[in-house]
């Protein structure tokens, strides 16, 4: 895996957010209650989810993981209600004060990268907003969800397939090739199937059975 410095990633982590905020500075007060490709998250709630993420350190993260006896589920649900504005707008305020952030539950930098990149292609994509992570971004990111399972199963997810991106110098994994755009390619590690139409190759019934 290419190592980058943290302050690198945190750099490109800021970029994203900031492209993030200005796509939700555009959104109807309709669009910011609509689904997202995050399970039955809206937009504002997937919104509050990264403010929570960008706010809570190994100590208050350990501490919300102990009062919810250990359920990532019930400590999400949990975080994102108490960051979540009165309104959309006030939300978007409150994840415009979290851009600069460096706060985060560990030292895994590309993980907390790759939630900023992942959680705004879940609001983008089923808006038609039409905004692509840097490469520089992208290509950390995947290199980390190919080499272990950490907030998802990522790693899980390549197994008997060999994933190469046809825009960005990323391969991984043995198997059955599959190859696509680096964005598509860490969307479907990170488990969404909206994006497997845009990849192809031999591998990809696997790499589909993956997923599921």
């Amino acid at each position: 895996m290419t190592s980058r410095p943290d302050a690198d990633l945190w750099a490109l982590a800021r970029a994203e957010r900031m492209a993030l905020a200005d796509d939700l500075a555009q959104l109807t007060e309709e669009q910011w209650h609509s689904r997202t490709l995050c399970g039955e998250w809206t937009v504002e709630e997937v919104t509050a989810h990264l403010i929570a993420a960008a706010s809570t350190n190994q100590w208050r993260w350990l501490r919300s993981m102990i009062g919810a006896r250990f359920d990532p589920d019930v400590h999400n649900q949990r975080r994102l209600d108490e960051y979540r504005g009165s309104s959309p707008a006030d939300t978007l305020r409150r994840f415009r004060s979290i851009v600069d952030s460096t706060t985060a539950p560990s030292g895994h930098t590309p993980a907390y990268l790759g939630e900023i990149v992942v959680h705004a292609q879940d609001i983008r994509q089923p808006l038609g907003l039409t905004h692509t992570p840097s490469v520089d971004a992208l290509i950390p990111v995947a290199e980390f969800f190919a080499q272990r399972d950490f907030a998802v199963q990522s790693k899980t997810r390549t197994v008997g397939v060999h994933l190469t991106a046809d825009d960005a110098p990323f391969a991984a994994g043995t198997g059955l090739d599959v190859t696509g755009p680096v964005l598509a390619l860490v969307m479907a590690m990170a488990g969404r199937e909206a994006y497997l139409d845009q990849l192809s190759g031999p591998g990809l019934p696997t790499f589909r059975d993956n997923l599921r």
